[in-house]
């Protein structure tokens, strides 16, 4: 049977697939013979809907089997298919797998949202407090960021497959725009000196080749995680899959091939790898001390804990993120070339990386000092010849 219990969650959930598309959502039930007899159920259910789909041909699409075929077709390749998976999951369980997009309104998405907004990070209620163990504080929610990011963005996409790629057809769809959460402008940090010597301490030694990584390759944390496949060392090259999808080739530098080639020793398909602290059993275990593939979660939940670290002096706002805002200032400053940074980015359009400009503002400065001297000097000569006239 394919239920399962996800972590921290009480009640079993369903995944399966029915002639070439995926259904996977919640049963209700924490009972087992309950859930499976409710997948039994969905199971016949998503037949039956999969028939009236090829009858209606291009019609519209239920939101179970919209979110099944983006999964099969383009979700499960994303470099971060995990959050994937779980935003089409939580689209599914909020709407029904019954509902149909072209019945989603922009209603609809603005009490999601709503819902989404009162949510807290990591889903808990409370947090243990880094300074006093013995005390908790309220959990913070979750940001307007992820907000779009976990629901607006997903279903956006699931919309523009429908219409452009499955032929579906909408009177009326919803305004994602203006429905979007204005998110804070990004910040753009560097790290400092102290920073990076403090990180190096506190960070836990088998996580330290990933972030020493990051930080000298520029690339985000999603694109961090790769397969020994996807690194290319005689090439030169690392292939890998970036933002929205798109395809990035990296260069890599004798700072990158050195990390690499020492991260690449370990016996897993995996570049990077954490040690396993205690044995888990069943068919899918491991001995304690294996190598286990580093995941987004478990790299957050490291950096976290370095920054609580006792005697760490780390900032509470310093983001794994900033070792790659780092990588562009100090690219930027050392060359001058924002056309280069953007490159070396992978970002589509240059008004993305013109958030880095400031860094060139000493330069500006310099050269309007020197611009100054030379009007100076000019003034000088003229004054100079009208007197000797």
């Amino acid at each position: 049977m394919s239920i399962y219990k996800p972590p921290n969650k009480p009640n079993y959930h369903y995944d399966f697939q029915v002639k070439g598309h995926r259904f996977f959502g919640t049963t209700a039930t924490p009972n087992r013979r309950e859930a499976e007899r409710i997948e039994k159920e969905k199971k016949e259910e998503a037949r039956r809907e999969i028939d009236k789909a090829k009858a209606e041909a291009a019609g519209p699409l239920t939101l179970d089997i919209a979110a099944g075929k983006y999964w099969e077709e383009v979700g499960q390749h994303h470099s971060a298919a995990k959050t994937t998976f779980t935003n089409l999951r939580r689209l599914v369980e909020y709407f029904g797998k019954a509902k149909r997009l072209d019945e989603i309104t922009a209603a609809d998405v603005a009490a999601l949202i709503a819902k989404r907004r009162g949510e807290t990070v990591r889903g808990r209620k409370t947090i243990r407090d880094p300074r006093d163990p013995k005390k908790r504080t309220r959990a913070p929610l979750v940001s307007p960021a992820t907000v779009n990011r976990s629901t607006i963005e997903p279903l956006q996409k699931l919309f523009n497959r429908a219409k452009l790629v499955w032929g579906a057809r909408f009177r009326a769809e919803p305004d994602w725009k203006r429905l979007a959460l204005k998110e804070p402008q990004e910040r753009v940090r560097e790290i400092r000196a102290t920073e990076e010597t403090a990180l190096d301490e506190a960070i836990r030694a088998d996580y330290r080749p990933i972030v020493a990584f990051a930080r000298a390759s520029g690339l985000r944390m999603a694109e961090c995680l790769l397969r020994k496949s996807q690194v290319h060392i005689l090439d030169g090259i690392i292939e890998t899959i970036g933002k929205g999808g798109r395809p990035i080739r990296k260069p890599i530098t004798s700072e990158m091939r050195a990390i690499l080639v020492d991260a690449m020793q370990n016996p897993t398909e995996f570049v990077f790898t954490y040690r396993a602290a205690r044995a888990k059993k069943g068919k899918d275990g491991w001995a304690r001390g294996d190598h286990l593939p580093i995941t987004p979660s478990g790299l957050k939940t490291q950096w976290r804990r370095a920054k609580q670290k006792k005697g760490a002096s780390l900032p509470a706002d310093l983001r794994f993120h900033d070792l790659r805002h780092d990588f562009a200032t100090t690219l930027l400053r050392e060359t001058g070339n924002l056309k280069l940074v953007q490159r070396a980015l992978g970002h589509a359009k240059i008004e993305t990386t013109t958030r880095y400009a400031h860094v060139l503002d000493e330069e500006v400065v310099a050269g309007m000092e020197a611009a100054a001297r030379a009007r100076m000097k000019k003034r000088a000569r003229a004054k100079a010849r009208n007197k000797s006239a």
